[in-house]
């Protein structure tokens, strides 16, 4: 019998941390992070990472574990986290995976075996380019909707980084993503899933205050840092929500006031997709956040069958 895990999920601000926190030190849990930016070092207060009050509450995971110059791959995380999980629960405590990247969940729930082509990063440059410059975006997804319509379907054309290894696994192979080899393998663990939910109004107001704390924080300048230590303004994770508007700005290509105009639009679009995604997810308990049993509803589905 596999063991079980338990996976608080839902979207940015949605106040997973505190809830967290409470089942970790209530249950014994150590939490694995499911944020796919939280893994870069010096990416601290954008990606909201674990405070030092918080990380003494409760042992953290997969925090740090990767710098922001390097390409970490679902693949890598996956095979972190499994052995992550395991080496907690040969300790004999729990893991509880907390963070709201749905991809990182389903490729754990879901693990896929690919036969993949290898990586082309020249055609993926060229990909990005046009990508990045005004309509790329839908030319890249009509691109992909000519030798690929299913892959197209599936995909949204604001998912750049899959619609260009679609369209990277085509030019490398000759042959559509969707055709290729796909075997679904059985997962290691069994993931007994809860996601975060609220009114629309009240989680975009949470995220206008959350944005604010960050600047106040000292988000401009952590980006700044980055960019004079090295990192380029190209790297994956200086794509992330949070750098990737703030870049401009420490650049001095635009005010300040453009740049957190932009990064809560896209804060608040990043929460919305998060939300479609989840819903898209067998298997997972919903529960309003803002609701005062919020937590035993949480601790009740989670410990169910459980000897009390």
């Amino acid at each position: 019998m596999k063991e079980t895990c338990w996976v608080l999920t839902g979207p940015t601000a949605s106040g997973k941390t505190a809830l967290s926190l409470r089942l970790a030190r209530t249950h014994d849990c150590e939490i694995v992070c499911m944020e796919s930016m939280q893994i870069y070092r010096g990416m601290d207060i954008g990606t909201a990472k674990p405070t030092a009050d918080e990380c003494a509450q409760a042992v953290h995971h997969m925090v740090d574990v990767a710098d922001p110059t390097e390409d970490f791959s679902v693949a890598r995380y996956q095979e972190m986290v499994e052995s992550c999980i395991a080496d907690i629960q040969a300790r004999g405590h729990r893991a509880l995976l907390v963070g709201g990247t749905g991809l990182y969940l389903r490729a754990l729930r879901q693990p896929m075996a690919m036969g993949e082509a290898a990586a082309d990063e020249s055609i993926r440059q060229e990909l990005q380019r046009i990508a990045d410059a005004p309509g790329g975006k839908e030319q890249l997804h009509q691109q992909l909707e000519a030798v690929d319509p299913d892959t197209a379907q599936r995909l949204h054309l604001n998912d750049v980084r899959r619609v260009i290894r679609a369209l990277e696994v085509y030019r490398l192979t000759g042959r559509p993503f969707s055709q290729q080899p796909q075997i679904k393998t059985d997962s290691r663990f069994s993931y007994r899933v809860a996601s975060l939910t609220m009114p629309r109004d009240i989680l975009y107001a949470r995220i206008e205050q959350r944005v604010d704390k960050m600047l106040a924080d000292g988000l401009a300048e952590e980006v700044s840092r980055l960019l004079k230590s090295g990192v380029p303004r190209d790297a994956k994770a200086m794509k992330a929500i949070g750098y990737k508007e703030m870049i401009p700005y420490a650049l001095g290509e635009t005010t300040l006031d453009e740049a957190v105009y932009a990064l809560k639009l896209n804060t608040r679009h990043y929460a919305k997709r998060q939300l479609t995604w989840m819903r898209r997810e067998e298997d997972v308990l919903w529960v309003d956040a803002l609701e005062p049993d919020a937590y035993d509803k949480l601790e009740a589905y989670y410990t169910q069958g459980e000897a009390k």
